[in-house]
């Protein structure tokens, strides 16, 4: 396997636990956020705060996690009209997928963290994207990524993998490889300092971490934590 990764890193639970990930594989491992004018930048915040609690989880950890990078994609929200880039209720839209859909977000993510890459000689990009518990995302499908790999390495003419760890990993699946990678102190970690609130409520937290508690993304954590904590060995 490639020793050189670029994890995409939002700040949430998802990208952490693929940084945990990511840093118990690879020799080298760098980061990249994304400001796409999103509702829920609180999450932006955290990211900071994440990465410095991640340095002092093991020296092996700390050595091996290099340089952030964050990119401004702001014209990402200027040209959405969605629940995430704009303050409006959260629905379902006669196509049938929620209107937090954000077209071309992940094509766009991939396309700049290769350029990245690229010019940092990382050729592994990891993603958080999950086609199990998910709001029916096209652009986190695992054919997605698979042709966004394919169109990647081709138009740059250098080998491009795309990783995503959680891809067939149900929320409880994600919380459960928390817990094997970095044990009840990464658990805590995704529980205390990251964000996934849809609509950027830091202020309510719950045994499973902050947020509103009724947005989609809330909900599946939400259900995923206890379906991994009814699921605990007793023992």
């Amino acid at each position: 396997m490639d020793q050189r990764a670029l994890v995409l890193f939002s700040g949430g639970q998802d990208s952490t636990t693929c940084l945990a990930w990511a840093l118990d594989r690879y020799s080298i491992v760098e980061t990249i956020g994304f400001d796409y004018g999103q509702r829920h930048a609180i999450e932006l915040q955290c990211r900071q705060p994440i990465l410095d609690q991640v340095r002092t989880h093991s020296g092996k950890w700390a050595q091996r996690l290099g340089p952030d990078h964050m990119i401004d994609l702001r014209v990402l929200g200027q040209v959405s009209d969605t629940a995430l880039t704009d303050s409006k209720e959260i629905e379902f839209t006669n196509t049938g997928l929620p209107n937090t859909f954000v077209p071309g977000r992940n094509h766009l993510f991939f396309t700049f963290a290769a350029a990245v890459a690229y010019r940092r000689g990382l050729t592994t990009l990891v993603g958080g994207m999950c086609e199990t518990d998910y709001s029916g995302y096209p652009d986190c499908r695992d054919n997605t990524l698979k042709a966004l790999q394919v169109a990647l390495t081709l138009g740059m003419d250098a080998r491009i993998i795309v990783e995503t760890p959680l891809m067939w990993l149900d929320k409880a699946q994600t919380w459960r490889l928390a817990e094997t990678i970095g044990g009840s102190r990464l658990v805590d970690l995704v529980r205390e300092a990251t964000h996934s609130c849809y609509l950027g409520n830091r202020e309510s937290v719950h045994d499973w971490g902050y947020g509103c508690g009724s947005c989609p993304a809330c909900e599946l954590r939400a259900n995923g934590y206890r379906q991994y904590i009814d699921s605990a060995d007793p023992a």
